[in-house]
């Protein structure tokens, strides 16, 4: 496998507007009767040139508009936008741009304005294929609008993903299999898969506590999991990240960034970003709530709330967690680059061992610390017995 190149950079752009909340949702969005669109892309503007003045003038590979909900934005904002990174960065010919987006009739109306601007991949939050468990997910679309946004997206951009969600409420195995095998027939290259997890200070999770939302067991969901790997296997979409699958060429470069531990500015209100500049790598942390976070830069040109020196325990911590999670792993190489140091110095190689004696890692790669298809699902677990 070729080096990282670590001069390369993503920028991750937050929009931070819902229409509504999600019940299971703790992304950092908000729902607001009205937003100073102007007002907003001029701030992101701003946090653009202000990264740009610390990082110098690198190789962008990647933007990723996320939220929230970035298709509500106008075409002409995201334009702005690319624009001004176009202005601050290199960008090559193959850049990756991605936009989240909601198969509502009125944002996937906007797809083709969107791919003008330069969108060039688009990810759709569909999470179910039948309008009671939409319903039940909070969701604002129905299965038409989902079905009619997965079939403009793939005419209007080269590259295209839609998320699905499982181990719903009261969802069994073989429901889960028939969706997934529709699914399946209408992708293109990319799908991402996550299971339904419960995030503490969602109304979810209260409703959970209270006995009044009942997911399936441990057991059920794990053969989910397994049903979800042996389908898109056979189909041609490798699992190469915990919950994402893709053909050949298609992974989600950008997303490659945070699992690699390569650096990438966050942009907007609440983003999170990992920079390197001079001798140090930091973890940044923009303002959370939209109002704080556009007063902020208009008072000084960027609301980085939080700005800290990672130290190299820290940063290994970071690697391991995140490159566990590809199915690739963790090569010894790109670590030591990374780092500065060999990833056994920051491990439990007799937890490694005993692990890989029970069938959780691969043992046949000297090269590097991969997970088993069985320990991939364990990954948490696995987190806290070998880290030092």
């Amino acid at each position: 496998m070729p080096a990282l190149n670590h001069n390369d950079l993503s920028i991750y752009v937050h929009w931070p507007f819902c229409l509504a909340k999600c019940p299971y949702c703790d992304f950092n969005s908000h729902v607001h009767d009205r937003v100073n669109e102007a007002e907003m892309a001029e701030a992101l503007l701003s946090e653009i040139d202000h990264y740009a003045g610390l990082v110098g003038r690198r190789d962008v590979k990647s933007i990723f508009f996320g939220g929230g909900t970035p298709s509500l934005m106008s075409a002409s904002t995201v334009e702005k936008v690319i624009n001004r990174i176009e202005h601050n960065f290199h960008t090559t010919n193959d850049i990756e741009i991605t936009l989240e987006a909601n198969p509502t009739s009125v944002e996937a109306g906007k797809f083709k304005d969107f791919s003008l601007a330069g969108i060039n991949r688009v990810s759709i939050g569909i999470q179910a294929l039948n309008n009671h468990d939409l319903k039940a997910l909070g969701r604002e679309h129905d299965v038409d609008e989902a079905l009619g946004a997965i079939e403009l997206s793939q005419k209007c951009f080269k590259r295209s993903n839609f998320d699905l969600i499982y181990a719903r409420m009261g969802q069994e195995v073989s429901e889960w299999e028939k969706e997934l095998k529709r699914a399946i027939g209408m992708a293109n290259g990319h799908l991402s898969l996550y299971q339904l997890t419960i995030e503490q200070g969602t109304p979810f999770y209260g409703q959970w506590r209270q006995g009044k939302l009942i997911i399936p067991d441990e057991d059920t969901s794990a053969e989910m999991y397994e049903l979800t790997n042996d389908i898109c296997s056979e189909n041609g979409y490798a699992a190469y990240e915990v919950s994402n699958y893709a053909k050949e060429a298609q992974e989600s470069r950008h997303n490659l960034t945070y699992w690699n531990y390569r650096d990438y500015l966050g942009i907007g209100a609440g983003a999170h970003g990992r920079i390197t500049y001079g001798e140090n790598t930091y973890a940044t942390m923009q303002n959370k709530k939209p109002e704080t976070w556009l007063k902020a830069v208009k008072d000084k040109g960027h609301a980085t709330k939080e700005q800290v020196h990672l130290s190299q325990k820290e940063m290994a911590e970071e690697m391991i967690m995140m490159g566990l999670r590809l199915t690739s792993g963790i090569h010894t190489d790109h670590f030591r680059n990374r780092i500065g140091a060999e990833l056994n110095d920051f491990i439990e190689m007799d937890q490694v061992e005993m692990l890989i004696a029970q069938g959780f890692f691969e043992p046949n790669y000297p090269d590097r610390l991969q997970l088993s298809k069985k320990g991939r699902p364990l990954l948490n677990q696995i987190l806290g017995q070998i880290l030092v």
